[in-house]
């Protein structure tokens, strides 16, 4: 079992900017992938943002490819998401999730993810 408990969300006016958290506890991991997923009203929750808890590697969705940023603090066992010049469009709720490394071998997807954080709410106003 892992947890993963996400913080960091509010309202930020368009062009601004917010930085997530999400602490995961429960087990050592090593070959594992965290990921950021968000899921608007109305809307399917889609990727955001994963890394590869060892090497590091990240991988972004294109709609945020070059304002928002994935890293991880491997002591404090912490995944962040800073997220920079938000847009209306990133209003959602954004959830942390995490996978073992062998069940994600292409972009993440909900399917793939074997455990989910409650979530946090980040509006953006235009």
């Amino acid at each position: 079992q892992v947890y993963l408990v996400e913080s960091g969300g509010g309202l930020v006016q368009a062009g601004g900017s917010l930085r997530l958290s999400c602490v995961a506890s429960g087990r050592t991991f090593t070959r594992a992938v965290l990921g950021w997923f968000r899921q608007a009203p109305g809307k399917e929750r889609e990727f955001v943002a994963s890394i590869d808890w060892i090497p590091g590697s990240t991988e972004y969705a294109g709609s945020v490819k070059g304002r928002f940023t994935i890293s991880r603090d491997i002591v404090e066992n912490t995944v962040y998401l800073q997220m920079n010049d938000l847009k209306p469009e990133d209003t959602a709720v954004y959830y942390c999730a995490f996978a073992p490394s062998w069940k994600v071998t292409t972009t993440p997807t909900p399917a793939n993810m074997d455990f989910w954080g409650k979530g946090t709410l980040v509006t953006v106003s235009s």
